[in-house]
């Protein structure tokens, strides 16, 4: 038995689903070639935004990452797992959070020019191996001092390590 029999054609330009047998869309009027929107069981819909087919259920096309339905919620919270870590579009979407406290410049900067030969500004920063370095080597001779007194000028204010 077929049971791709009664499956619906899909509009490729509106999304629309339409009759077995169309041949244009009765709501945009674009003309329907003879490809089914459906493989197998699977039941498809194009990407408004790059025309790729994804299941019909899909909210976040599967080739270009983008949210192609609204997200309704019943009762429950449901929760949305996108598999393509690596995806382009969607890694461009991402904010950075910071995992750590951010630290003021102008802090470290007068620790590191006052008490840098002691290591106070490793210490501060939580480089504690650094900063031992520092204490035993008096800032690693004033050379070590003198670079970060200037990688700490260029740094943003707050700077996150």
């Amino acid at each position: 038995m077929n049971r791709n029999r009664n499956v619906a054609v899909i509009c490729p330009q509106c999304g629309a689903s339409l009759a077995r047998g169309a041949t244009a869309c009765q709501y945009c009027g674009s003309q329907i070639s003879g490809d089914p929107a459906s493989v197998g069981d699977v039941r498809l819909k194009y990407c408004k935004f790059c025309g790729e087919k994804i299941p019909m259920d899909a909210v976040v096309c599967t080739k270009c990452g983008r949210q192609v339905e609204k997200l309704e919620y019943s009762g429950s919270d449901r929760q949305v797992v996108i598999n393509n870590v690596n995806s382009a579009p969607l890694a461009a979407n991402r904010s950075f959070v910071p995992t750590k406290k951010p630290l003021n410049k102008w802090v470290a900067f007068f620790l590191c020019l006052f008490f840098g030969g002691i290591g106070a500004h490793k210490f501060y920063e939580g480089k504690i191996g650094m900063g031992i370095l520092y204490l035993f080597t008096l800032g690693i001779l004033g050379i070590g001092i003198l670079v970060d007194l200037i990688a700490l000028i260029t740094k943003p204010n707050p700077y996150y390590i």
